[in-house]
């Protein structure tokens, strides 16, 4: 537990909100928001804390949102779950190393993750679509492929503590073939699970912050509602919302790197 003002509440409502409002509106990225957030608005300055926090509240708010998406039949359950336990294994992997690194380190690199998916998300807001050519698609399924890209992509997303949307997408159209709408509703499974997984082992070192994690979650259902509603307003202008998003990233990304630059001087 995190003492917190009553700004610090307010401000965790509203972070959580401006997290779910971007998942619901250009439908991913948002999770990667949360820790910085969390760390210079909310101002909660234990690294550990942040990240063990964030992948819980991030893990929650993706299996609230599987639902319509099952709903909808968008959710391939086999190769989603085989994709989803040895990413699990991973994760809790990847949350040991986490824990082990200096905390200035992990941001220093959790900021170079963000200037990765800042690019990303430009050179696809570029192209109009976002979308991977059709033969990435059509790749046959195949169990090794799935089992293996599953794990990697736990490893990573346990090690900086995110839900790993934006890498396990494109690793279920790789892997399983999934088309992009099976392969968005499909991965929030194994968003989930990484997450639940990555939490338990920060919990288990007292590093989840269970007031805020009610918070943000608080937040993010609201946000991801009002998000999903706009962006069915805003229909074709997707291209410049992700524009805008991954400019927002980069100077996120770029602040991250100047505030923890010191690990590489000292």
């Amino acid at each position: 537990m995190v003492a917190l003002s009553g700004l610090q509440i307010v401000l965790a409502i509203a972070c959580g909100g401006v997290v779910g409002f971007t998942l619901g509106l250009i439908g991913g990225g948002g999770s990667i928001l949360a820790v910085p957030l969390l760390l210079y608005v909310v101002g909660i300055h234990n690294a550990h804390i942040v990240i063990g926090t964030t992948a819980l509240a991030v893990a929650v708010n993706a299996w609230i949102n599987l639902i319509p998406h099952w709903r909808h039949g968008h959710v391939r359950w086999k190769p989603a779950i085989l994709f989803a336990i040895p990413g699990a294994i991973g994760a809790v992997v990847g949350s040991i190393f986490g824990k082990m690194l200096d905390g200035k380190a992990l941001l220093f690199l959790f900021a170079l993750l963000i200037l990765v998916i800042a690019v990303r998300t430009l050179i696809q807001a570029r192209s109009g679509n976002g979308k991977p050519a059709a033969s990435d698609a059509a790749t046959a399924f195949r169990w090794g492929r799935v089992l293996a890209t599953g794990g990697g992509t736990g490893l990573l997303s346990g090690f900086f503590g995110i839900g790993g949307g934006f890498l396990i997408v494109p690793g279920l159209m790789f892997a399983a073939g999934m088309e992009m709408i099976d392969a968005i509703g499909s991965s929030l499974v194994s968003v989930g699970l990484f997450g639940v997984t990555t939490a338990a082992s920060y919990a288990a070192s007292g590093l989840v912050a269970w007031n805020v994690f009610l918070l943000y979650v608080l937040g993010g259902i609201a946000g991801g509602f009002f998000g999903t509603l706009v962006s069915s307003k805003l229909g074709g202008r997707k291209s410049l919302l992700q524009t805008i998003f991954g400019s927002i990233l980069v100077l996120v990304a770029l602040y991250m790197l100047y505030d923890n630059i010191s690990i590489l001087i000292h």
